[in-house]
């Protein structure tokens, strides 16, 4: 099975542009992110930068990467005068292996139909005991014709984030469910009413509002569900 990321990449591209507001929740998974990083993180699917420009802020020093030509090019540009961040092409099927401290693929690996594959490449590019750090969709219900358009070839539980990454080798650390209430947003809006998440008011004053009491809420309780799943797993 072809572990090629899949979808549309230019609607895909259009979603990250337009969801680029989202300042308050995209920072949230930065900062989960930020404790398994080490010295030398490459980051997978890095799309037009704002999770790695925001990982710079916070005072990281990474890679980032990306298969698709126009949003490669996007990076070299965004990037070009900033030491903080390097840039390289990185496509997948990958084929090599490296010594980086953490590989971070933040709604990636829900892109690539063999994900066992994706896995165990993403664990070759690390020094051992280095970090797979992921977030990924939540449930199966939660699929809709957006997911399909853009390229998902699955949605996750803990149970089968936790499978897969066993089934890769990798000793999990983390596995939990985020951003509870969000999930009930993405399937009203998205499943039920079929609209496409793009820059709005209503996501402007959600992410204002709301994604900082849940942050806080969140970070004292784990929810029994969430919108997407975060997981850490360590290559042995």
């Amino acid at each position: 099975m072809s572990n090629k990321v899949v979808g549309d990449t230019e609607l895909q591209s259009d979603v990250l542009e337009d969801l680029r507001a989202a300042v308050n929740y995209r920072r949230w998974l930065c900062s989960l992110g930020m404790p398994y990083f080490g010295d030398n993180l490459l980051e997978i699917g890095s799309g037009m930068g704002y999770y790695a420009s925001d990982w710079a802020d916070m005072g990281v020093k990474l890679t980032a990467s990306e298969a698709d030509p126009a949003r490669l090019a996007g990076l070299y540009e965004r990037f070009e005068n900033d030491p903080r961040v390097s840039v390289r092409e990185l496509a997948v099927p990958i084929d090599e292996t490296a010594d980086y401290s953490a590989v971070v693929a933040y709604n990636v690996l829900e892109h690539i139909p063999d994900q066992i594959d994706a896995l165990k490449a993403f664990s070759g590019l690390l020094r051992p005991g280095g970090a797979v750090v992921l977030v990924v969709p939540a449930f199966e219900f939660a699929m809709s014709k957006f997911d399909l358009e853009i390229g998902h070839q699955r949605r996750y539980t803990k149970a089968s984030m936790a499978e897969a990454l066993t089934s890769a080798g990798l000793e999990i650390e983390r596995c939990q469910y985020i951003n509870a209430l969000g999930l009930f947003a993405w399937y009203g809006a998205v499943k039920l009413l079929n609209r496409r998440p793009q820059e709005s008011p209503m996501l402007t004053l959600y992410d204002k509002v709301y994604i900082p009491v849940e942050r806080r809420i969140e970070s004292k309780i784990r929810p029994p569900f969430g919108q997407s799943v975060f997981a850490v797993a360590r290559a042995r």
